[in-house]
């Protein structure tokens, strides 16, 4: 190829610069007045065909590239030039010889290489295909290695990526890719969760426009539970591809981990603007609609998911997980056909079933109703994981650390913050009732059904040496230990006090199982214990198909087994908090409204409020399943809805009879 002169230097740079500028008849004319008098220039006419590609001139281009080549026949780069303007201009075969030809003579052009490939599976060549990346990846072994680690992640083969990335890295430390896949596939398997963010941060600082590691930073972050980073990262990548619809997702996805609802709204409608025809994101929106009370923009917008796929039978539950939604015949009988489809995804299926069963329920056919959620939880339980042994050892094992002799040798430990309220039960149980009764309060926050306290319980026991796990590890700590403790959870959950409140709840249910650990650390916490009739409880959560956790429900023995348990356990700290918790049964709170609310009120110390009363006026947003039952005013029709089932509760009538010969009279003939 010819010298570049500095004439001919110049002359490129000005080419170049009206490029940029776009101005593409001024690159044209600079050009062409250089090749009046140096007619054979390969870079001019190279540069030229280029332009000239640009403005949609596809038969000049060719001819300037098809000179340029007939002067320098060993130059590659003109033939790839050539070979992306046939594949551009639909000659694909034509194409792929040209594309070959400029591989042999520099087998080295990365670009090249993909573009062959690309011209091969547009031209359904898809044989040819193996053997040309083949090639590719003899003359470019680091390449090779970061492609074979990506195909061993994209196949779930993750102990092979890892191998193979890491090799890749040590061969070349700034290898980006190798960095982005090697953080995915830690991701992926939720292990190594803070290397996976170092890798992606290093790989962002390294290429500050590689869209694709920002996009999977975000979601590290977000698991990572750095939501606020998480949403500097996704804006980053907003300024980096304003056109990206699956950049606004992140952040709508950030936003509504955060708590900020309105904004992963705005978020999400920004990604379905730039791209209207995602079904995930239509039902992403739908559900922080249905959290903010916006029940018909939400429906609006699963219909949109369905209308789009047809069988993600995620969005019909969506929708019959509104509980106040009826579905329409029309949506009935597609149901019907989906579930009889032999290509449906297991999750599918289970959707359906769940979605089906409410629909039918709505109808009053609780025979059919009954025969989907049965069906619906048999499939869901071989989705899951849950030891009923294990379950009831670890809970003897917390009653047997935490026993009365126990909590008052550590009476003056802990944090002494008064402000947290603990709403715990088990699901489907009313609990949302008490938080939105509360919530409405002018002293008192509404938060989340928050992990932490379980999860610092859980932690005392990690990186020890002597393999002393929770509960057992309450019994080494201080009473120093357990102040730090109550002050990390109240740390831990600060973002999520945003009113300023003095008090606040935390609606984790399964924390009846931490009741101890919780007054160690936070003595002056209030334990509300929501309790309903056994057999209204069961069914409300065998009826329930949960987003995640909540394992015991899909099978109805090992449900009624873990309600013994609850009621077990809940006894033993009644025994060991005489006094400090406080049961309110779901049914008293139907029949007798003012005098629980009054109750509940006394038990934290709080003035009586008319607003407690009208709770389902307060505009909160409001994630659990009861979000819509919440906004309304009491109703009666939920009391002994068991009973509509007849003989499909009999293992649980049986189970836990002497259960309900227990509970108070009122409950009772409330429920039957």
């Amino acid at each position: 190829m010819q010298e570049r002169d500095h004439k001919s230097g110049a002359t490129l740079d000005r080419t170049i610069d009206a490029i940029k500028q776009g101005d593409f008849s001024e690159a044209v004319g600079i050009c062409k007045e250089y090749l009046v008098e140096h007619p054979n220039s390969v870079p001019h006419l190279q540069l030229l065909g280029h332009v000239l590609v640009r403005k949609g001139d596809l038969n000049e281009a060719r001819r300037q590239l098809e000179l340029a080549a007939s002067s320098a026949p060993d130059y590659a780069s003109l033939y790839e030039d050539l070979g992306s303007l046939e594949a551009l201009a639909g000659n694909l075969d034509a194409a792929v010889e040209l594309l070959r030809k400029a591989v042999k003579l520099d087998p080295t052009i990365t670009t090249a290489h993909k573009k062959l490939a690309r011209a091969l599976a547009d031209a359904g060549r898809h044989d040819e295909i193996d053997s040309v990346m083949e090639d590719y990846f003899e003359q470019n072994e680091d390449v090779a290695l970061v492609a074979a680690g990506a195909e061993h992640y994209r196949e779930e083969r993750f102990d092979e990526a890892e191998s193979v990335l890491v090799k890749a890295l040590r061969k070349d430390p700034e290898n980006v890719d190798a960095m982005r896949f090697l953080g995915m596939t830690y991701h992926s398997q939720s292990k190594k969760m803070n290397d996976a963010e170092a890798l992606l941060r290093k790989a962002t600082r390294i290429a500050p426009d590689f869209h694709q590691a920002f996009s999977n930073l975000g979601r590290v972050l977000i698991d990572n539970d750095k939501c606020d980073e998480a949403i500097t990262t996704y804006q980053e990548l907003i300024a980096l591809t304003p056109d990206d619809d699956d950049a606004y997702a992140g952040l709508g996805r950030a936003y509504a981990h955060t708590g900020d609802i309105s904004s992963a709204v705005e978020a999400y409608r920004k990604s379905i603007k730039v791209n209207p025809d995602v079904p995930a994101i239509h039902m992403a929106l739908a559900h922080m609609l249905k959290t903010l009370g916006r029940q018909a923009d939400a429906l609006a917008h699963y219909r949109n998911a369905i209308r789009l796929k047809p069988d993600l039978g995620e969005s019909y539950w969506s929708m019959a997980n509104l509980k106040t939604c009826r579905f329409e015949q029309h949506e009935i009988d597609a149901m019907e056909e989906q579930i009889q489809s032999s290509t449906l995804s297991d999750r599918a299926r289970i959707h359906f079933e769940f979605a089906l069963a409410k629909a039918y329920e709505d109808k009053k056919d609780y025979s059919q109703a009954w025969d989907h959620y049965h069906s619906g939880n048999q499939l869901q339980r071989l989705q899951v994981s849950f030891d009923t042994v294990e379950h009831e050892g670890r809970l003897q094992s917390i009653k047997e650390v935490f026993n009365s002799d126990f909590v008052a040798a550590h009476a003056d430990s802990g944090c002494q913050e008064p402000g947290p309220i603990f709403v715990v039960g088990l699901p489907r149980s009313g609990s949302t009732l008490v938080e939105q009764i509360l919530a409405s309060h002018s002293q008192v926050e509404g938060t989340a059904e928050l992990p932490n306290a379980a999860a610092i319980a859980y932690g005392t026991g990690k990186f020890r040496h002597d393999g002393l796990l929770y509960p057992e590890t309450a019994e080494i700590l201080s009473p120093r230990d357990f102040t730090a403790y109550g002050k990390e959870y109240l740390q831990q959950v600060a973002h999520h006090r945003v009113e300023g409140a003095p008090f606040f709840i935390d609606k984790m249910p399964n924390n009846f199982m931490h009741v101890g650990w919780i007054k160690l650390i936070l003595p002056n916490a209030r334990i509300i214990n929501t309790r309903r009739h056994p057999l209204d409880s069961c069914l409300g959560a065998y009826k329930q198909l949960f987003a995640k956790g909540q394992e015991f429900t899909y099978d109805m023995i090992e449900l009624s087994e873990f309600y013994r348990d609850y009621v077990e356990i809940m006894n033993h700290w009644h025994e060991v908090f005489p006094g400090e918790i406080l049961d309110v049964h779901y049914e008293d709170n139907v029949m007798n409204l003012e005098a629980q609310v009054r109750r509940v009120l006394d038990f934290c110390g709080l003035p009586f409020e008319e607003q407690c009363l009208r709770f389902h006026e307060t505009k909160r947003p409001v994630k659990t399943a009861s979000s819509e039952q919440v906004r309304q005013p009491i109703y009666r029709s939920a009391l002994g809805l068991w009973k509509k089932y007849g003989g499909a509760m009999d293992t649980w009538r049986e189970d836990l009879a002497d259960v309900i010969d227990t509970l108070p009279d009122s409950v009772k003939d409330a429920a039957n």
